[in-house]
């Protein structure tokens, strides 16, 4: 035995208990997100908008969004019913390892494949500067889309994870940022996310004005990740109307019913979950200091990083203590750009790496001050998109109890590990 196992051997783990967190499940029926898009993208207010063999550019970005490759199709259909000519754009900034081809499989890892969607996907980092901010910054926009003789941006509205504004993720971001390509991002990152609330809607603004964005599709979901709002949006409706869809989205947003606890154990992170691998309006671990939000947590145990984030592990440095099976997984050549672009290191640094779950849990704990460690209070989830159905420690029972919103599933039972020590 080592000498870490030594040192934590005699820490107790708690007993766990299943509960079930109950938000508002309103969304759009699968079966009827077809006829949605096609009812959006057909208002009158953007009639006329596609003519006959215009090549239409259809905006994807980097983040695993419900049904979308349903949506991109439906998308790809009305363009087609229109006599217009459909391709897709991966729209990311610097994601997918800051290349083509990793931009490609990042769409194609959530569904998005020219098979799926009825249309090519034009994948390059090469971009055009289209305009100058009213500060002088240039600002620059993926080439094929710019050459399109229309782009239609479609991407989720929710907070971000590193500031607050009237536009957060959401269109007016994918036009500054995620259209801009690496060489966009970095413009833009480079005077740090203090300024995103200027930034984002300067920045969009003039590429609104100096390409032919024609409309706007905005993506909505509720607490449970399922699609909630479809809207369709004039190019001018895209700045009015997105901060109200914004806020619309916050009221939306699940969150761990409970206001702090001892240790969070967060199964997975993954650029499918969130651009921080968590969602820091979850966790409550923020990469920078200009948003704030989720639940207190005094440690963040992270275990794993999922398949579709192709090693890129951004987030992990917001996390205290992690275990080798994320570790090994651990793609620099995907991970860095990120930060190379955006400016923020400190979610990219390495925490404590433990041997397998179990010591990383125990440290978890360990290293917690001033708790009761006879009844730590210890939440467990499987990834910030998936809380409906999480665990707690036996001693949260009694306020889980007082909570209308939390139905108790179990009774406390033994964390369940295999062979290696891993939870299973």
């Amino acid at each position: 035995m080592g000498v870490i196992a030594e040192l934590l051997k005699s820490t107790p783990l708690p007993k766990m208990v299943k509960i079930k967190e109950k938000f508002d499940d309103t969304c759009i029926p699968v079966d009827q997100i077809h006829d949605t898009v096609f009812e959006q993208l057909g208002q009158k207010k953007l009639e006329g908008m596609i003519k006959p063999d215009m090549r239409i550019a259809i905006t994807v970005g980097s983040r695993g969004i419900s049904n979308i490759p349903l949506i991109v199709r439906s998308i790809a259909d009305f363009v087609k019913s229109q006599g217009g000519q459909p391709f897709v754009v991966p729209a990311m900034g610097s994601h997918g390892g800051a290349t083509a081809e990793g931009q490609r499989a990042v769409i194609e890892g959530y569904g998005v494949t020219e098979e799926a969607i009825g249309c090519p996907i034009l994948s390059s980092m090469e971009t055009v500067e289209i305009g100058r901010t009213e500060e002088g910054q240039p600002v620059r926009m993926d080439k094929n889309a710019y050459e399109a003789d229309g782009i239609i941006v479609c991407g989720r509205i929710k907070p971000h994870t590193g500031f607050r504004g009237p536009y957060e993720s959401g269109l007016m971001k994918m036009m500054a940022i995620g259209l801009g390509k690496q060489a966009g991002a970095e413009i833009i990152h480079q005077d740090g996310f203090g300024h995103f609330k200027k930034n984002i809607p300067m920045f969009g603004t003039v590429i609104l004005r100096n390409s032919k964005v024609i409309c706007g599709l905005a993506l909505v979901e509720n607490a449970y990740d399922h699609t909630r709002e479809i809207v369709g949006l004039t190019p001018d409706e895209i700045i009015t109307e997105e901060p109200v869809i914004l806020q619309r989205a916050k009221s939306y947003m699940p969150r761990i019913l409970f206001d702090s606890c001892d240790v969070l154990i967060v199964d997975e992170i993954g650029k499918n979950i969130s651009g921080d691998g968590m969602d820091p309006n979850i966790s409550g671990r923020f990469p920078t200091p200009y948003a704030t939000g989720g639940i207190d947590a005094q440690r963040v145990v992270v275990l794993d990083l999922t398949k579709e984030s192709h090693g890129n592990a951004c987030g992990i440095g917001l996390a205290d203590v992690t275990c080798m099976r994320l570790f090994e997984k651990f793609d620099k050549e995907a991970t860095y750009p990120n930060a190379i672009t955006n400016t923020v290191t400190g979610e990219l640094k390495i925490p404590m790496i433990m041997y397998n779950d179990k010591q990383a849990i125990q440290l978890g704990i360990k290293s917690c001050n001033e708790i009761d460690r006879a009844h730590p209070r210890v939440i467990r989830i499987k990834n910030t998109m998936q809380i409906e159905t999480i665990e707690i420690s036996e001693g949260m029972l009694e306020e889980a109890a007082q909570n209308p919103d939390i139905e108790i599933l179990t009774q406390p039972e033994e964390m369940h590990f295999n062979e290696q020590d891993n939870l299973w």
